[in-house]
């Protein structure tokens, strides 16, 4: 059987080559490359083709994971992602699997569950960590709009008190893409101003007050 090609996306050097050497001591996986932020991801993404790319979901550049997923999704819609994080928080796991990623593992959790969710995701299936299970199933269990990565950023920044100029500058969008990004928030989050939207937000755990 062809081996899985898999794609590491961690800025900690000693991470990834920890990862490189457990995922290559599985014979069904094959490690096709390694980059330590967003815009190495991409590139490497798009000349590696790999089946499964795995992913930190902080990185210490402009672009964190989750940014750096929707990019490379974008431009390569058939590449399967996996969020490989030491955050399993709500808002986290939500904001990832939105933006989406075909699953959801932490890096204290057993080998079994990360080779688990390549396999998974590489299928075209979803592949969670337990932690990560519940918090979906709650979120079914009460359907709800979510808000996408970049709608999150946004009302992230009005919990900061920024105008809609500010948000613009901070995430180099145009004022006009900035407020219909607010529109949408308010429709999905069912709120009719700022504050009302932000405290919705904060009351989902899509935003930390």
């Amino acid at each position: 059987m062809t081996p899985l090609k898999v794609l590491l996306v961690d800025d900690h050097v000693l991470m990834r080559a920890g990862l490189s050497a457990l995922l290559e001591g599985e014979s069904a996986l094959q490690v096709v490359g390694e980059a330590g932020d967003g815009p190495t991801a991409l590139r490497l993404c798009a000349e590696l083709r790999p089946d499964v790319v795995l992913m930190d979901l902080r990185l210490k550049d402009e672009m964190d994971g989750v940014a750096t997923m929707e990019a490379m999704l974008e431009a390569m819609p058939g590449v399967s992602v996996v969020i490989l994080t030491s955050y399993g928080t709500r808002p986290d796991v939500l904001r990832a699997m939105a933006a989406g990623a075909r699953g959801y593992v932490l890096k204290a959790g057993p080998p079994e569950d990360l080779f688990r969710a390549i396999r998974t995701a590489a299928g075209g299936g979803i592949g969670l960590a337990p932690e990560a299970a519940e918090f979906l199933v709650s979120e079914v269990a009460a359907p709800r709009p979510t808000l996408s990565g970049r709608e999150v950023e946004v009302v992230a920044h009005l919990a900061r008190g920024l105008s809609n100029r500010e948000i613009s500058r901070a995430l180099v969008l145009s004022e006009a893409t900035v407020k219909t990004h607010l529109v949408r928030i308010y429709r999905k989050l069912d709120a009719d101003n700022r504050t009302t939207a932000i405290v919705e937000a904060a009351r989902r755990g899509l935003i930390d007050l």
